[in-house]
């Protein structure tokens, strides 16, 4: 006699995955309708001519090729946003991950009193309206009547045109953003720290380690993937400026603080050329995806020399 097949196992599993397929499903169409159709569309549009005639009456919509992006990389407004939006993640992605690192490890280190109260305060810029605390810095930053100009001019050095002049807009802009945004990456990182074992630190002691060389031998070590996952949010981050600049400058002094993404929302918004919007969109998409992968992949190798 042969025994039956037991089926029992092999219809459990398949409950099992019909369950998961349920659970994420709406995820999967979430991800697909806000992700993915947009995607798609921004692709399909970006070789279009669509502008205001064509929203009107899509009859009047023409397939261009690649006519927006030949003369998007021939435009010098949108290589000047390029340089712009570079030079902010540039020096702001250091200044936020420093910011908000250096926060967690001394709150985490117990060396300030009233730890919740500093987090709270620390966190509060990031949930915050963005327009009300830039028009509040605009007010902060004003040239005559501004705080940090008044701090300034007590000390007896000159009062500063923060955002009237090409040469300290972008860096005000920074400030304003690195305090607005350092809060969220602090919060990550405590949380990280806290799963550090407190054996390591006491290994490293009884070795004769300082706190520099235990945060480099052990910290870093402990929170790299946690400081990847906030670099490439930083680096995303910046390439996706807009409001700042817009509430703040309005892309100005001399187009000194155009990004690509005020950039595509004056081609798209303010001169109809939503074609052209969409293809910046595209370029933008693909630079944010080139650079992850290239963090990516700095940090496999870094992970395999060590």
């Amino acid at each position: 006699m042969t025994a039956e097949p037991v089926t029992a196992p092999h219809s459990a599993t398949r409950r099992r995955e019909r369950a998961a397929w349920g659970f994420i499903a709406p995820a999967l169409i979430a991800i697909a309708i806000f992700f993915v159709v947009p995607v798609v569309s921004a692709m399909f549009l970006s070789l279009t001519d669509f502008d205001i005639y064509a929203l009107a009456d899509l009859r009047n919509l023409r397939f261009v090729g690649g006519q927006n992006y030949e003369r998007l990389l021939t435009n010098p407004l949108f290589w000047g946003a390029m340089r712009n939006t570079v030079v902010f993640a540039i020096i702001g992605v250091p200044l936020t991950i420093a910011a908000s690192l250096g926060a967690a490890v001394i709150l985490h280190a117990r060396v300030v009193k009233w730890r919740p109260i500093w987090r709270v305060m620390f966190f509060a810029p990031y949930v915050t309206t963005l327009v009300a605390t830039a028009v509040l810095w605009n007010y902060l930053l004003h040239t005559r009547y501004g705080v940090i100009n008044w701090a300034l001019t007590s000390i007896g050095l000159p009062a500063v045109d923060w955002l009237g002049s090409p040469a300290t807009s972008i860096p005000a802009i920074l400030m304003f953003v690195v305090w607005k945004t350092f809060g969220y990456n602090m919060l990550i990182f405590l949380a990280v720290l806290q799963t550090v074992p407190d054996d390591l630190y006491e290994a490293a002691r009884i070795d004769g380690a300082g706190p520099w060389k235990s945060f480099r031998h052990v910290t870093l070590p402990a929170i790299a993937p946690t400081l990847l996952l906030v670099s490439i949010i930083s680096v995303a981050g910046f390439f996706q400026l807009f409001a700042e600049p817009y509430v703040m400058t309005q892309g100005g002094p001399a187009q000194s603080t155009v990004t690509v993404l005020y950039f595509m929302y004056e081609e798209g918004f303010k001169w109809w050329n939503l074609g052209s919007a969409s293809a910046v969109a595209v370029i933008l998409f693909l630079c944010i995806f080139a650079i992850t992968m290239v963090q990516l992949w700095v940090s496999r190798r870094l992970g395999a020399e060590t």
